[in-house]
């Protein structure tokens, strides 16, 4: 039993019936990818109160709860045989509804059920509209269908989607009074699990920061920073009300409006709209582009109709560089890892930089195991304030700002103070202090923005970077980025000339030309051009390097070549461990993985270990290897098959010292409705399962032996 604290004890009071304690549900997060607002409804259930008994208990029923109705993706064929022989089962899952336009109805899936024609009344996506963009997270009650002259096994019989019914936001701001200001700070980083005495007050305002597409509409923010300290944990795990997708799902009938359907994207649906790895950003239509663009400016865009919508755009990714030495750099910029697609004008319309090399690692050390809000009331609180109040004209009243600030640095300024406010002071204004500490943190986020497009631009369109305020007793104060106050590279940058100019220089009348072998000995390297204007390209790696991403349901673009192809390379013995190559599917995505080795020209020997059960037809599948295994030899590759009943991890590993784990192993893919549909044969086009995939690696192994060189 934890010894409540003070804070403990005014959440408690203020809040009963709201708050959790967070290390319930450290406990119980490690073993389940189930998000944190759904473990957190759980909890909320069974282990509302502050007898350790009755938490003990509720314990039991959150984990008993998760093994009777949450699947793994393993246990997909088992569940839909418990569903047909009890005649209907209760799941928690994400459920996504699509429209079959051949069909003319819709047909739903569970991420974990594997099953893509789930019959679904009308009322559930009529009432539940997220279900057609991008799924929800839902108690699903699954029933068998027996009539055999229909052509689908499953419906659903009832869904209630796992999040508050009610919400009371003048309750919400009465409990707020009753806390100091760095009181409610605290209360929110241990709502998100953090432990507040662990951190500092600028990595706290950073976590505030994050949370800031939430509450304010059309608030668009930029974070890269390294691997591994949670940056689209915010979009993925705390609200119902953002959704995390892949660069390759950037497309404008996906993102902002289906001229097919004449349906609004994913940003007319949802609260913020964040892109995970936004250096992987894929455009394969410019228009795309120039359509956020708009939508980043003012919230409206024409795709045939006029659209205007309020969702945020959250860009996360990692940036692989060392910051001091980019700020300390003539040729790179803290952009450096974004796509060339995102051009100036998509940048200059970031409302905020946030520095994310200033954010600590995901390390349990930093985990409370105190009382905080939970999850899903939060989110509820930021999802009233996102749709129902407005406090940019109260901070427009009151905030003062320096002569440097230009048009789109005041907008980008005043929108993140607005949602300091709502965060951290939903019952009413903040003291002068507190005003002018989210004025000062703005305004640097703001100025990291203008100091690399400063950086990139060849004439002095972003030179006025001394962003500064006003403060209460008339003072100015300028306000400089903690990386690059010091560094003259990003505050002075050296002006590379445009190639119009220089070339009007040389054929100027009475202008000397420069002798051309002595231009040619000191002219740099010619470089690529966009409107004119150098530009300055990242330098190609000679070898592949480590890569941590999610491939996220319903992606598409993604084939074992591409994500393995760069890795075979040199490798000569590759040894995949996988407990799932059984079914004829399985075994076909195994076949497509040998083509994948074979097309890498090196590989020699192939080794499979995978496991069985007793429903597998062995003498099946030893068929299918053996042809498999026959097909190799007449390209001298050898394989080898041993199984393992008992194995449960999925793992490549190449004898170059490349590792590549796959979460769900090979079968990542999305069964399609149809063989005769796109995707059926090009899994690059075929859409995905959700999933990890971590490339790294170790020392590589010894030299083959003789009999396979």
């Amino acid at each position: 039993m934890i010894q409540l604290d003070d804070l403990d004890r005014q959440l408690t009071s203020a809040f009963d019936g709201k708050v959790v304690r967070k290390d319930l549900l450290h406990r119980i997060k490690k073993g389940t990818n189930v998000p944190t607002f759904v473990l957190e409804f759980l909890l909320a259930r069974f282990c509302a109160s502050d007898d350790q008994a009755e938490i003990d208990a509720g314990m039991e029923a959150v984990l008993a709860t998760l093994q009777d109705n949450y699947v793994r993706p393993d246990e997909a064929n088992a569940a839909q045989s418990m569903v047909a022989t009890k005649g209907k089962h209760r799941f928690i899952d994400k459920v996504h509804v699509r429209f079959v336009e051949k069909e003319k109805r819709h047909w739903a899936s569970l991420e974990n059920f594997n099953s893509q024609r789930i019959a679904v009344g009308e009322k559930f996506y009529r009432d539940n509209d997220r279900l057609l963009e991008g799924g929800i997270w839902a108690e699903v009650t699954l029933a068998h269908n027996a009539i055999e002259e229909d052509d689908y096994a499953f419906y659903i019989e009832d869904l209630r989607p796992i999040q508050l019914s009610r919400f009371d936001f003048e309750q919400y701001a009465e409990g707020r009074r009753a806390f100091t200001r760095d009181q409610w700070l605290d209360s929110i980083m241990r709502s998100v699990g953090l432990e507040p005495a662990k951190l500092s007050k600028r990595v706290k305002l950073h976590y505030i920061a994050r949370l800031a597409p939430l509450v304010e509409p059309n608030y668009n923010y930029i974070e890269l920073g390294p691997r591994g300290t949670g940056k689209s944990y915010f979009f993925s795990e705390f609200s119902p009300y953002a959704t995390l997708i892949s660069g390759g799902q950037a497309t404008k009938a996906t993102l902002f409006y289906n001229n097919a359907r004449r349906k609004v994207g994913l940003v007319g649906y949802w609260d913020t709209v964040a892109f995970d790895e936004v250096g992987g950003i894929k455009v394969r239509d410019p228009d795309t582009i120039q359509i956020m663009k708009d939508f980043m400016a003012n919230g409206r865009f024409s795709r045939g109709a006029e659209v205007i919508a309020d969702a945020s755009l959250s860009f996360v990714g990692n940036i692989d560089l060392s910051v001091d030495q980019v700020v300390n750099s003539t040729e790179y910029d803290l952009f450096q890892p974004l796509p060339p697609e995102l051009d100036l004008a998509v940048m200059d319309r970031f409302a905020a930089y946030i520095p994310g090399w200033e954010m600590p690692k995901n390390s349990s050390e930093f985990l409370t195991n105190r009382y905080g809000f939970i999850t899903d009331y939060l989110a509820e609180a930021f999802h009233y304030q996102f749709k129902h109040t407005n406090r940019y004209e109260e901070v427009s009243r009151r905030i003062r700002l320096g002569n440097a600030i230009e048009g789109r640095d005041e907008k980008g300024i005043k929108k993140t103070v607005a949602a300091f406010l709502k965060i951290l002071h939903p019952d009413g204004a903040a003291t002068d202090q507190e005003f002018e500490e989210y004025v000062a943190y703005a305004t640097e986020c703001r100025r990291r923005v203008k100091e690399q497009m400063n950086k990139r631009k060849p004439d002095d369109e972003f030179a006025r970077i001394n962003l500064s305020f006003i403060t209460a007793t008339g003072e100015e104060v300028v306000v400089f980025c903690a990386e690059s106050k010091d560094a003259l590279a990003t505050q002075q940058p050296a002006r590379r000339r445009l190639k119009e100019a220089e070339t009007e220089s040389a054929t100027k009348p009475g202008t000397e030309r420069a002798d051309p072998a002595t231009s040619r000995q000191s002219a740099a390297p010619a470089q690529p051009s966009v409107g004119g204007h150098e530009v300055e390209l990242e330098p190609v790696p000679s070898e592949p390097q480590e890569r941590h991403f999610t491939i996220l349901y319903g992606d598409t673009g993604y084939s074992y070549e591409s994500i393995m192809g760069p890795y075979l390379r040199g490798a000569r013995e590759v040894t995949i461990e996988d407990p799932y190559i059984r079914l004829s599917h399985q075994i076909q995505n195994f076949v497509r993985f040998c083509e994948t080795c074979l097309k890498s020209g090196t590989t020699k020997a192939i080794n499979l270990i995978t496991g069985y059960d007793d429903k597998t037809q062995l003498a099946d599948i030893s068929e299918k290897i053996d042809s498999l295994k026959q097909s190799l030899l007449e390209s001298d590759v050898v394989l080898d098959v041993k199984l393992n009943p008992n194995m449960h991890d999925r793992e490549i590993r190449l004898d170059n010292g490349w590792v590549i784990k796959i979460g769900r192993g090979l079968d990542f893919y999305q069964r399609p409705g149809s063989w005769f549909e796109v995707g059926a044969n090009d899994l690059s086009l075929r859409k995905c399962l959700e999933t990890k995939v971590d490339i790294f690696r170790i020392e590589p192994v010894g030299p083959l032996p003789k009999r396979l060189r």
